[in-house]
């Protein structure tokens, strides 16, 4: 078992490596689209299937309440699918367009949809791209492994933060670290402290 624990130690550090050396640029692009988006008077939504809606919510709370510093709250709204909402809906109604009706609801140009999606092929998640991008909205892709549907379908104005494995807890671990990081960035920039 011991062995085990040292293989799974190392394997999060030689995933945080390859992250290291492949994402900062990107990681700052993204935070500069989601600022820009921001002090242009729109706003951030957010979306995950799975364990990957905890991240949604997350950066969404963080965005609404703070991070590091107390702030005004920024625009953001997670849409990720609310287990409390499932028995509403109709059975005629597809468990993959849950995010998709919210971003035809909410989404419009200048938005951010933050979509995370651990191999990037999540039925749901891509349809909510898919939505977001015919709203004239901006994406912002977490993803792994070789980026799956969710990568294809990206344009020019968005931004694919892909780490760089092909294992599921790795890449979770690292898509927590890369919304702390989305948060701290983004406070910085948009409410710097002096002094």
């Amino acid at each position: 078992m011991l062995e085990k624990i040292k293989v799974l130690f190392a394997q999060k550090m030689q995933t945080q490596i390859s992250a290291e050396e492949l994402l900062p640029t990107i990681l700052q692009k993204a935070a500069l689209i989601i600022c820009h988006s921001l002090l242009n008077g729109n706003k951030i939504l957010s979306s995950g299937s799975g364990f990957s809606s905890v991240h949604a919510q997350y950066f969404t709370d963080h965005m609404m309440h703070g991070f590091k510093n107390e702030r005004p709250s920024l625009p953001s709204i997670s849409v990720s699918v609310k287990s409390l909402f499932l028995p509403t809906m109709n059975n005629d109604q597809g468990f993959n367009d849950i995010e998709a009706k919210q971003i035809r609801a909410l989404g419009k140009k200048g938005d951010v949809l933050l979509a995370i999606s651990t191999y990037g092929n999540c039925g749901n998640i891509v349809k909510a791209v898919e939505t977001a991008m015919k709203r004239g909205m901006i994406i912002v892709a977490l993803t792994g492994h070789a980026g799956g549907v969710i990568a294809s379908l990206l344009g020019q104005q968005d931004i694919e933060i892909r780490i760089p494995s092909d294992n599921h807890a790795r890449i979770e671990e690292m898509h927590m670290f890369i919304v702390h990081c989305l948060c701290e960035l983004i406070e910085d920039d948009l409410f710097p402290k002096h002094g």
